[in-house]
């Protein structure tokens, strides 16, 4: 199944995706209802389905708990991000989290921030939590997976290079995109022969398949239980493969109109363009 988040004249629903149309479930975002997906399925209103092109798409998660990425999880990503993180011996996982104000949908603008030039892109598979888990062997971490959905972790080099965490970097409002949709796993199958790619303006940036990640999806999940709770409606980029703006010489920052693709095979396409931020200040 195919689960997203939409809006219909303003108002927040989630449903079903199936030839094109969306099904509603429920007024309402999909966030905690995620472990009773499969118990739902026959409450989808298919008389009241719609075109999925008359509605405006949302991410899966409207406002995930957490929003974890690994980082360096591709060996030749690691390889070209030497100018960005040094690792020499890299001997356990290296992670940060995304805001979860950086939440982004299919289609939401993109801020090139007021502070950076240094824009940069990271097409990525998104894992969507499920169910609560601790200390999670890896043997059973696919049981706590809602579904996948493609991710573009957009970075801020220079803010990222200023500090360990790489929080700073990673973390300003607009920066963790992701969908379309929930992809549920029975539909996605085998991950390790799956292809992802990011396109900039059409042009082939990134490519590789998600069998080529050094720490698996069940390995990410394994170590990260190890220390907190994972809580439905948690979010975790997956790492990238190389080709990043930071990779090239020179560096191929993002600017205002650039147009970013990521397309992972039987996840979906999520596609966003870049603006220049807005007048975002604000106190309460």
């Amino acid at each position: 199944m195919k689960w997203l988040n939409f809006e219909i004249d303003g108002v927040l629903h989630c449903g079903a995706l199936e030839n094109g149309q969306v099904a509603p479930l429920q007024q309402g975002c999909l966030s905690q209802v995620l472990p009773d997906l499969d118990s739902k399925k026959t409450s989808v209103r298919t008389e009241d389905a719609v075109a999925i092109s008359d509605v405006t798409l949302r991410q899966p998660v409207i406002r995930p708990g957490k929003i974890l990425g690994i980082g360096l999880n591709y060996a030749a990503h690691a390889a070209e991000s030497v100018s960005i993180i040094r690792r020499d011996q890299q001997k356990a996982q290296i992670w940060f989290n995304k805001q979860s104000t950086a939440a982004n949908g299919p289609g939401g603008a993109i801020h090139l921030p007021r502070v950076s030039e240094q824009l940069d892109y990271e097409a990525e598979l998104v894992v969507i939590i499920g169910k609560t888990g601790r200390h999670v062997p890896a043997e059973r971490a696919m049981e706590i997976v809602a579904g996948f959905a493609c991710g573009n972790d957009i970075s801020v080099r220079d803010w990222q290079r200023a500090s360990q965490t790489m929080m700073m970097g990673k973390g300003f409002d607009t920066h963790a995109p992701f969908g379309p949709c929930l992809v549920t796993p029975d539909e996605v199958g085998d991950l390790a022969g799956l292809a992802i790619r990011g396109y900039v303006n059409d042009e082939l940036r990134q490519e590789g398949v998600l069998g080529d990640m050094i720490a698996s999806v069940p390995e990410q999940i394994a170590h990260l239980t190890t220390a907190f709770t994972l809580e439905p409606g948690d979010v975790i980029f997956t790492g990238t493969p190389a080709g990043v703006g930071a990779g090239h010489t020179p560096p191929k920052w993002l600017k205002a109109g650039d147009r970013l693709r990521v397309d992972i095979e039987n996840v979906g396409i999520l596609e966003n363009t870049v603006v220049d931020e807005p007048e975002t200040a604000r106190l309460g």
